[in-house]
């Protein structure tokens, strides 16, 4: 169950994206994920390397989350940013999350599916990287190809 302060920073993510692209500010990544998982961690350092601001909140349960983003249930990963009313979900690239915040499609979010060997947080050292794809999740849910990696 979540504390009322959990809730209430929870509420909080939600909207500071909304103000920050209504006042002009740089847009700051809210990310959501668990306390244990390492490659989370991993892509938040991705997303550092590469400039995005982030604020990290770790919840022992993240479903509710995903439920409130619209984050369908076949794309659900271990981690879900938020950021100016987009969802970004798994080991998204940051290019691709600022070309999403550059081109502004009507869309409910992005997703990476699976745990791509190779994707953002999914380095392995030794190992050739696979192949993946982000998707853009519409509005209405269905999916399409935003790039190719």
């Amino acid at each position: 169950m979540l504390t009322r302060r959990q809730l209430g920073i929870g509420l909080l993510a939600f909207a500071a994206p909304v103000r920050g692209a209504i006042a002009g500010e740089k847009s700051v990544l809210t990310v959501y994920r668990t306390p244990t998982c390492g490659c989370c961690k991993a892509w938040g350092s991705h997303l550092a390397r590469a400039g995005l601001s982030t604020t990290i909140i770790e919840l022992n349960d993240l479903a509710p989350t995903k439920r409130r983003a619209g984050v369908p249930d076949a794309y659900e990963a271990c981690h879900t940013g938020l950021i100016d009313g987009y969802f970004v979900e798994g080991h998204v690239p940051a290019g691709d999350i600022r070309r999403l915040l550059a081109e502004r499609p009507t869309a409910r979010g992005l997703v990476v599916p699976g745990m791509p060997v190779g994707s953002p947080g999914m380095e392995v050292a030794g190992v050739k990287p696979e192949p993946f794809q982000t998707l853009l999740i519409a509005t209405n849910g269905s999916a399409s190809i935003f790039a190719n990696h």
